[in-house]
């Protein structure tokens, strides 16, 4: 079968001949017709096999079919994605898909500028993909219309509902029409997603082209039962010793993951990682090296189990194995993606075995255990050497009230270069503001300014107000701040005051 006998128009199956599609994938046979029709859906299907055409090309038929040009701030067709990643990838394959109709395609999603998210929906668009918060933070600002939407898809559903997007879901449901088409994709199907789907689809066909949570069939499973404590040096052995075009390593947390790459690169393997932590363009960089094999190895959350369509990865590993048995499925999916092959390998420490065995009850398959590699111990010895780079804390703003106050002036040989500082402000002393205003700094008796103190010279109490009127010579007191803590006039001034003419900024 080819894309022209499932009904596609010449524009879309050139589209994928660019790309060098040729055969369709079977939930792609499946899917299509039924799109085309304009009958809801629901398509379980592993990841790696499709779904994105397989839910873009029939939409952006029907369309085209309807010869209808958005107003401004108008959408026509959304998709949500659960993860930036994979909002980005569902754009640029709709992109390239449309690109013979002329169809506008763009994309938002969080860790983005606000006013460039406006810029992205406000001329109206036939195709939006985002993620859930980012939409309804337009939606609030008015900035995006869903009172005309055509056709509302649901890509990778069930792991929305595990990063806790029902509550989004619902409300924006309830602000796009009734009528309209509703496709919902999924790997998985737990319970809340049939749930759901009852819910919100309006007599779906199902396409399920493999049994629920099966693994693809040609990833290759290995599991080594290791300490925690020892993974790390099975991970750089692994590294040191084998072939690999690009590998995907899984860490269940962010600090896990970066403690990974710090501690592979204590063995001189370059790695990135990627996860909720990490800002937009540091995600954006690492994906980018790892895309083009830059950097070959990219450490991650389950973040980016289902947000990575890159082609030639051919391991992954489990550094910690999943507390969601889904999830594995999706981890290994990335690789053996498009007809290719690929190997998963986990690493299961004695608290993980029951993790594990959710693992194969879910997928009905036994993973085979390979024992510890030759060398193993001497990678542990050698990495117990080896002292990774810590983390670098933040720096704190320097701070120079203590030299202000007088405490070692006269030790630091520094203390003429160092910038004089308003503690109150980020205004260099240079400038001082009284009353709010930017005054040029240059010596002046302490009486110019009303709120001045002033202390006499021979360490008696605290005197406010003019300094002269208290006995003392103009410009020999020590000015401070206003609203600075009086010693109470006990007498015994502290003796460290400025040079005559200088007062504290107000």
């Amino acid at each position: 079968m080819t894309f022209e006998q499932l009904g596609l128009m010449k524009p879309l199956t050139d589209a994928l001949a660019a790309k060098n599609y040729t055969q369709p994938t079977p939930i792609q046979a499946q899917a299509i017709p039924t799109v085309l029709t304009g009958r809801d859906l629901l398509g379980i299907a592993q990841t790696g096999t499709g779904k994105t055409a397989a839910f873009m090309l029939p939409s952006l038929q029907r369309l085209n079919a309807a010869k209808r040009i958005p107003r401004p701030g108008q959408i026509r067709m959304l998709v949500l994605a659960p993860t930036r990643e994979l909002a980005s990838q569902i754009a640029a394959s709709a992109e390239a898909y449309g690109k013979g109709l002329r169809a506008s395609v763009g994309v938002i999603f969080g860790g983005v500028a606000n006013q460039k998210s406006i810029r992205t929906v406000q001329r109206g668009l036939d195709v939006l993909v985002a993620t859930p918060g980012r939409l309804l933070d337009l939606v609030d600002q008015r900035a995006v219309n869903l009172s005309e939407l055509e056709i509302l898809v649901l890509d990778e559903a069930d792991q929305m509902l595990d990063l806790g997007f029902i509550h989004a879901l619902k409300r924006i449901v309830k602000i796009i029409p009734a009528k309209r088409q509703t496709l919902f994709f999924s790997a998985t199907m737990p319970r809340m997603i049939k749930q759901l789907a009852d819910t919100y689809l309006s007599n779906p066909a199902e396409v399920s082209v493999a049994p629920v949570a099966t693994t693809a069939e040609r990833v290759e499973q290995q599991v080594t039962f290791v300490n925690q404590a020892e993974k790390t040096a099975l991970l750089t052995l692994f590294f040191q010793t084998q072939q690999i075009d690009r590998s995907l390593v899984f860490s269940r947390t962010k600090h896990g993951a970066d403690k990974v790459v710090r501690q592979l690169a204590a063995a001189g393997i370059a790695a990135n990682a990627i996860h909720g932590n990490k800002s937009q363009p540091q995600r954006e960089k690492a994906l980018a090296a790892f895309r083009s094999g830059e950097v070959p190895i990219l450490v991650a959350t389950d973040i980016a189990a289902r947000g990575i369509d890159i082609p030639g990865v051919s391991h992954v590993i489990n550094f910690d194995l999943p507390n969601v048995p889904e999830q594995y499925v999706h981890r290994i999916g990335r690789t053996a993606r498009a007809g290719a092959t690929g190997i998963a390998i986990a690493y299961c420490a004695e608290d993980e075995k029951a993790y594990l065995r959710d693992i194969e009850k879910l997928t009905r398959q036994k993973v085979t255990p390979t024992p510890l590699p030759a060398g193993f111990n001497q990678a542990v010895e050698a990495l117990k050497r080896l002292k990774p780079e810590p983390k670098r804390a933040p720096q704190p703003a320097r701070n120079n009230t203590k030299l202000r106050q007088g405490r070692g002036r006269d030790s630091d040989p520094r203390r003429d270069q160092l910038p004089r500082h308003d503690p109150r402000s980020d205004m260099p002393r240079g400038d001082e503001r009284v009353h709010g205003q930017a005054q040029p700094r240059h010596p002046r008796p302490a009486a110019a300014h009303p709120h001045a103190y002033g202390r006499p010279q021979g360490g008696e109490g605290r005197t406010v107000g003019n300094p002269a009127r208290a006995g003392a010579p103009s410009g020999q007191g020590r000015p401070v701040q206003a609203g600075r803590p009086s010693n109470g006039g006990n007498g015994g001034g502290r003796g460290r005051g400025r040079p005559a003419g200088q007062r504290s900024a107000y």
